[in-house]
């Protein structure tokens, strides 16, 4: 047990991927990869990197818009990097398909401009700026993504423009890891000028099983020199992987880096930080993982990402995203509290991986109960809504409109290689075409579905193990969908959404 001196890692127990953190005065933000979910590039606020709320989101839709019409769960915005300059805030990302983008803001809460291209290139991910106040300069680095341009292992860095725009050279590969033994899979570089050193902090090794380096020259271009310091050593925290170093207005130096944890993705750690008598940071315990650890000297609070929700007016908090752009009609606007869905008529009914109008959230990384009412309001044969646990496999219960004109309780399921769902149990009247819909999820993120039509929890099926996709961890989701055909096929109204720690 924690005291309150201390703290225990993860200190964001959910699929925050590929943090990246920001001291503004006495205030940090972070913000996390989003793939293809929109609105996407989270923005999370704390005053001591324990405790975080989150504020909304820097970027409403992914561009170009038609490419993201469509679920692309792994691409989109890959591995963000935070800074603030000139009095603004910027976020510059990699999209492995397009290449690297920024956007800027006066404030963490906007407005946020437009996205703009950077750099055109297909494998281009995981950027950092730099403004050097020490040369007046900017620089930019980058890794590469192999499934795109058949590199990878390498960083390159550029001079940037001063306003961020574009790059002023064609770059230099500024680490080549290939060179280094032992060393593969360096990604993740983020860029800092400290001690009259130019220091890239970055991983190496995979996700799963590697290590966190920190390399430093005199001149951006090179040569670097490097060192390992942070890795698993004799700890449970496989991996600890690509992060940010921010130091606090009274000088301790903190980096907040993710762990890779399957169907609960990338979650987040807090790793104290020193500097050893030659100039190099040792992070955790000596290059280990710190497990629990005094806390920062900042004033502690009780705050946390929300995940409940009422839906006031109808409307959905920002713990909440789409699994693509966003298109009109698939909200419902009413007076009274709760999210009402359309069932938005679409060929790919019968799985939900591939529907757009899945409002999704993390999947929380230890057991809880997940709860939600349901009521449908269709009377379209084959219309559904329900709450879904999506990853490559997926598993739903909820609400179906039968060839019969009756509302059935429906749970079905999808495998990872499988085409569309099965019935994971029989069918069951649902009275008033309402349910109470509940998820238990324990260890190793297995789910157990349970269900009310107004005689008590029922449990539905069996045992579900949740998968993530490939980068991304398994989400938490609500949807409403009818199969194709004119004209509009009703509602779904859901309400009293509720994430309850078991």
């Amino acid at each position: 047990m924690t005291s309150s001196s201390t703290y225990r890692n993860p200190v964001l127990n959910a699929d925050w991927s590929d943090p990246d953190v920001v001291r503004v005065g006495d205030d940090f933000y972070l913000t996390a990869s989003s793939f293809g979910r929109a609105p996407g590039l989270p923005l999370l606020h704390s005053r001591n990197l324990v405790d975080w709320t989150l504020l909304g989101h820097a970027l409403d839709r992914l561009e170009p818009a038609e490419t993201f019409a469509a679920p692309r769960h792994d691409c989109g915005v890959w591995a963000p990097s935070l800074r603030h300059h000139d009095d603004r805030f910027w976020i510059f990302w990699g999209d492995p398909d397009q290449g690297i983008f920024q956007v800027n803001a006066p404030d963490v809460q906007g407005p946020w401009t437009r996205p703009h291209l950077v750099k055109e290139g297909k494998g281009l991910i995981d950027p950092c700026p730099l403004w050097d106040a020490e040369t007046g300069e900017a620089y930019l680095v980058h890794a590469w993504a192999r499934s795109r341009s058949g590199i990878k292992n390498r960083l390159t860095g550029h001079r940037m423009r001063p306003d961020g725009t574009g790059l002023l050279d064609d770059g230099k590969v500024i680490v080549d890891a290939d060179r280094l033994p032992g060393w593969f899979t360096l990604e993740g570089p983020k860029l800092y000028r400290h001690d009259g050193w130019f220091w890239i902090l970055a991983p190496a090794g995979s996700v799963e099983t590697g290590w966190q380096g920190a390399f430093r020259s005199r001149d951006f271009f090179g040569p670097y020199e490097e060192r390992v310091v942070l890795e698993q050593k004799d700890t449970d925290v496989n991996g600890p992987h690509q992060g940010g170093w921010v130091r606090t207005a009274a000088g301790e130096d903190w980096f907040l880096h993710f762990q890779q944890r399957g169907a609960y993705g990338r979650v987040v750690h807090l790793q104290p930080m020193r500097w050893d008598p030659d100039g190099w940071p040792v992070l955790g315990d000596d290059g280990a993982p710190v497990t629990e650890h005094r806390r920062p000297a900042l004033p502690p609070s009780a705050a946390a990402p929300a995940t409940d929700d009422d839906f006031p007016g109808g409307r959905f908090g920002p713990q909440w995203s789409w699994t693509a752009n966003p298109q009109g009609g698939w909200t419902v606007p009413h007076t009274g509290d709760g999210l009402r869905l359309a069932c938005v008529r679409s060929a790919d009914a019968h799985d939900p991986r591939r529907l757009p109008n899945v409002l999704t959230q993390r999947l929380p990384g230890t057991p809880c109960a997940v709860e939600v009412e349901l009521r449908l309001d269709s009377a379209e044969p084959g219309a559904r809504a329900g709450l879904v646990v999506l990853g490559d496999a997926f598993s739903w219960i909820g609400l179906q409109r039968g060839a019969d004109g009756a509302v059935h309780l429906v749970h079905r399921f999808g495998e990872t290689v499988a085409e569309a769902e099965r019935d994971a149990a029989h069918a069951r009247p649902a009275p008033e075409g309402r349910a109470r819909l509940r998820i238990e999820t324990g260890p190793h993120a297995r789910c157990r579905f349970h269900s009310d039509t107004g005689d008590g929890f029922r449990p539905s099926g069996q045992v579900f193990a949740a998968t993530p996709w490939r980068w991304v961890g398994a989400l938490l989701g609500l949807f409403a969908v009818a199969p194709t055909g004119e004209p509009a096929a009703g509602t779904a109204d859901f309400t009293g959404f509720r994430i309850t720690a078991l």
